[in-house]
């Protein structure tokens, strides 16, 4: 019940600022019919539907970052964490409430994308459906990074991470073009980082090549339990000092 009503009031904080919300939502949508425009005027297949669809819905998760850090970061700068320390709560109980009101905001994100890429002639099928289920996987990926930059930032150094995070994420999980069009090191560092293998795997599930969605699943479950431990010991750590 703690957690739930800690969850709650931040629902209501995100909710205070619905214009980033809102473009958080509209860009990926804007990026997708832009690349399908310029997808009519090319003579090679690059920005298909298919191959467009898992590259922005991953990159809208980037605002989930944006989200997640800047609230956890404001509570810093005003003192309410240092206030709410006083509470039972544990640093679990922390990050679970900062998690579960992003949430929503990740599966609307999915959803919107998704309409639109039907629009564009994606069709749908039961991979859409499965694909849904696997990114909610990948959107607590992007929650974490949130709230790992939260819990060791202030939330005007968050926004100055996210502009770099943004630009990692999109660039290194091939969002706008495919990594072997580079190859070598660039491709190499990328799939080091969980952002490539998110796309993938996303992508994999579309195609319906089960077959290749276990290993970049693994890649970004494991970095997912990584990312969260590091948050929870790092929050246990403020609490303590």
């Amino acid at each position: 019940m703690r957690m739930l009503t800690f969850a709650q009031r931040n629902r209501k904080e995100i909710l205070r600022d619905p214009l980033t919300l809102l473009f958080g939502i509209v860009l990926p949508i804007i990026i997708m019919w832009l690349f399908s425009i310029m997808q009519k005027n090319m003579p090679f297949d690059l920005y298909s539907i298919e191959n467009l669809t898992p590259g922005v819905v991953v990159f809208s998760f980037s605002f989930i970052t944006l989200f997640s850090g800047m609230l956890l970061g404001k509570d810093k700068s005003t003192s309410f964490l240092t206030r709410i320390f006083a509470s039972p709560m544990t640093a679990t109980d922390f990050i679970v409430g900062y998690t579960l009101p992003l949430l929503p905001i990740a599966i609307l994100q999915i959803v919107m994308c998704f309409i639109s890429a039907f629009i564009l002639d994606l069709p749908f099928n039961m991979n859409v459906i499965i694909a849904f289920i696997v990114l909610i996987i990948i959107s607590f990926l992007y929650i974490g990074f949130g709230i790992l930059l939260g819990t060791f930032l202030t939330d005007k150094q968050v926004g100055g991470a996210f502009a770099i995070f943004v630009n990692l994420s999109a660039w290194l999980s091939g969002a706008w073009f495919e990594l072997d069009m580079i190859g070598g090191t660039f491709k190499t560092i990328s799939y080091l980082l969980p952002f490539a293998h998110a796309r993938d795997v996303t992508k994999a599930t579309l195609a319906c090549e089960y077959g290749n969605l276990v290993v970049p699943l693994l890649w970004v479950i494991g970095y997912t339990i990584v990312i969260y431990f590091i948050a929870i010991s790092g929050f246990k750590k403020k609490m303590k000092s």
